[in-house]
């Protein structure tokens, strides 16, 4: 049988202590037990999978074994498992390698079905947000990261896991989408308009998570599409190359 479908997740937040955590992993859990493998070219978990992951040199978060063991079922079947790091699972270091799966980084363009693909966590691109891209450039700062690991788990996983909790209760949770106005779209454009300018394939799909709502919109003749979140309900994409079409569910 024909492989024929890559899925798309995104902004999991596993271990966030809002509405119910255990239901989160095991709707996550279902999910990933229903991907029909045989048909499956291709998972991208786009960030954020993780409300918060940190590794130290010989030490990873506790838990999330039936997750792991999914993961594993399905490159043992031959699914290709790929990840980018979102904004609250920063610091992925070699685990997740040493597992099978391969990170990319954004912005990434690969070739899925016959149509170009621009994918990414989606946070950080685009004009403006300076303060935002500082702190980012604070926890991509490889010295600053060494430092962070000095500390003994115990203070740091609650430091750390308080911090994500504050700011997922914050200003990102019932984000609306500004349109044309937003940093992410004039990315869109602008990437669009420079490989137009050098001579290269057209993006046919921008697809991004981070936003925490669903979008889906027109960029020239590309098309912009927003992952929503896990925190109450499941959703995900999934494309299939026999028809070209990307289907939400």
């Amino acid at each position: 049988m024909p492989r024929k479908l890559s899925y798309f997740v995104s902004d999991v937040h596993l271990g966030l202590d809002v509405a119910d955590p255990s239901d989160r992993e095991a709707r996550f859990v279902a999910f990933l037990r229903g991907i029909p493998a045989a048909e499956t070219e291709s998972l991208y978990l786009l960030g954020d999978i993780w409300d918060f992951w940190y590794e130290y040199r010989d030490v990873v978060p506790k838990g999330y074994t039936r997750v792991f063991a999914a993961l594993q079922d399905l490159m043992d079947a031959g699914v290709k498992v790929f990840f980018f790091q979102g904004n609250h699972d920063i610091w992925t270091y070699h685990y997740f390698e040493e597992l099978g799966m391969v990170k990319l980084k954004q912005p990434y363009v690969t070739q899925i079905g016959g149509k170009t693909f621009c994918l990414g966590h989606g946070d950080g691109l685009g004009p403006g947000d300076r303060g935002y891209k500082f702190l980012r450039g604070i926890f991509h700062n490889r010295f600053l990261q060494a430092c962070f690991s000095t500390l003994h788990p115990w203070f740091a996983f609650r430091l750390g896991n308080g911090w994500s909790r504050r700011s997922r209760l914050g200003k990102s949770v019932g984000y609306t989408f500004k349109g044309k106005s937003e940093p992410l779209y004039r990315f869109c454009e602008s990437f669009a308009a420079r490989r137009a300018a050098a001579g290269a394939a057209p993006i046919d799909i921008f697809l991004f998570g981070h936003y925490h709502c669903a979008v889906d919109m027109p960029v020239g003749p590309a098309r912009l599409l927003l992952l929503r979140d896990w925190i109450t309900v499941s959703n995900w994409l999934v494309f299939d190359a026999d028809s070209g079409e990307v289907f939400a569910r």
